[in-house]
């Protein structure tokens, strides 16, 4: 069975539906679709550190089809365009400030390792009531906290009291056990396969963003990650409304999520032999080296 025909049958046993924050639904509702059609590869592409500028962060929101916006707690316009976003039916995410091994400045909100379970919480819980309309989180570097079993479960576990918030591992480094801690809490997630934007050229952005294509073709979805460059901001700007063209569904991050859990419990694993290769090992995210992707 090819893997474009048993993607067409998915849609017999799920109807993947667009949704805004408040309206997620990592359910699984069964339905039949009343237009049945073979669905595309889909991606996702999410755009973090958002928030402090804004007339860059407008020029993001305006990118053609379901982009998803990452936010940064606390900042000067992340409320602004927060609600920007989710007016324009774009999904809105909270990027979660987390401590890296280089010690960077975080900002207000910042979570870091010497923190306790209390002091952690409530700095979790005001970043996450500090961006409206979120339907998940992704982390700000946190090379360093991610690799900390504790504190992920601590996050973990808010994020399931929550409900229906899903996360996304940056992948910041390759320790990372994020994506495994949200397995042990149920918490819908995925991991982001490429960093599109590590060199701003356009020439290393398209580097990047065919193997996102490689990826989401090979396996059925993908995830990149992009920031508001200039750069970046303009490939996309003439990038995105080539990709019918060429098969990609550019669809909203929480609707990835699903259609890779019903990839997962659907395909044979034998379609997916790829998926071992390279798979424990991922390089951090840099700002001089561009990434081979990671598929997972």
């Amino acid at each position: 069975m090819t893997l474009r025909l048993t993607l067409a049958l998915l849609l017999l046993i799920s109807a993947i539906k667009p949704g805004l924050a408040g309206e997620v639904d990592f359910g699984f509702n069964r339905t039949t679709p009343s237009n049945l059609q073979q669905p595309w590869p889909a991606i996702s592409i999410i755009i973090d550190d958002l928030g402090e500028q804004l007339a860059v962060g407008e020029r993001a929101i305006a990118l053609p089809g379901e982009v998803t916006y990452a936010f940064l707690p606390h900042t000067r316009h992340a409320v602004q365009l927060a609600k920007l976003a989710h007016q324009q039916q774009k999904e809105v995410m909270a990027h979660m400030p987390m401590q890296a091994i280089s010690e960077k400045a975080l900002g207000k909100g910042g979570l870091t390792v010497d923190m306790s379970q209390q002091h952690f919480l409530t700095a979790l819980k005001e970043n996450l009531k500090a961006i409206p309309h979120i339907s998940g989180i992704n982390n700000h570097m946190g090379s360093l906290l991610t690799q900390h079993p504790d504190h992920m479960r601590w996050l973990m576990q808010n994020l399931s009291e929550q409900g229906n918030i899903f996360f996304v591992d940056s992948r910041t480094t390759e320790h990372t056990v994020a994506y495994e801690v949200a397995t042990e809490y149920k918490i819908p997630r995925i991991n982001r396969n490429v960093f599109l934007d590590n060199i701003r050229t356009e020439a290393a952005i398209e580097v990047q963003f065919e193997r996102l294509i490689t990826l989401a073709k090979r396996n059925g979805t993908a995830v990149a990650i992009g920031h508001p460059y200039p750069e970046t901001i303009a490939f996309l700007e003439r990038k995105l409304p080539t990709l019918r063209q060429r098969g990609i569904e550019l669809i909203k991050t929480s609707k990835v999520i699903k259609r890779k859990h019903l990839l997962e419990i659907t395909i044979p694993q034998s379609l997916f032999a790829t998926k071992t290769i390279n798979s424990t090992r991922v390089p951090p995210h840099s700002s001089n080296t561009i990434q081979p992707p990671i598929i997972q």
